[in-house]
């Protein structure tokens, strides 16, 4: 389980998973400058930690790189939940306390997320149809000779 993105981490990620496509330090840093005053090599600093943590991947441009999100947003967030929940000792309890706190709108998606796995779920306990292959044609057979004439 990967450990929560520090707050310059998420703020960079969060760029990267909204634009969904390869970016540089320089495309993230102007971004974050619109909200704060932020040096380059603190952006690069940043990209390289999450480079080597495994969060993104990069591939080499001329002197720059374009990074890429290795997973997404929904992954991380299911991770990090995944991980608070197993680490309970009652984990029932802990998700009757989760689901307390959650809105109306979170609990109608929680209801929409369980209907997909529940779906998913009977899909993969239908045995798959077995598949017939057509069988090939038999060969026509030849006309009969009209009654009253020879067959050759």
């Amino acid at each position: 389980m990967p450990r929560p993105l520090g707050e310059l981490e998420d703020a960079v990620m969060t760029r990267v998973w909204q634009w969904n496509r390869p970016v540089t330090v320089r495309e993230v840093l102007e971004d974050l400058q619109q909200e704060r005053s932020i040096a380059y090599t603190t952006v690069m600093t940043v990209m390289d930690n999450l480079h080597q943590k495994g969060w993104v991947r990069r591939e080499a441009e001329g002197r720059a790189y374009r990074y890429t999100a290795v997973s997404t947003r929904a992954a991380y967030s299911a991770a990090l939940m995944n991980e608070a929940w197993s680490t309970s000792d009652n984990p029932a309890a802990a998700l009757v306390a989760f689901f307390g706190m959650m809105s109306a709108e979170q609990r109608e998606a929680l209801r929409d997320a369980v209907r997909v796995v529940q779906y998913d779920d009977e899909a993969a306990d239908i045995p798959a149809e077995p598949r017939v292959e057509p069988r090939p044609e038999a060969p026509a057979e030849p006309p009969s000779p009209p009654s009253g004439e020879p067959s050759p």
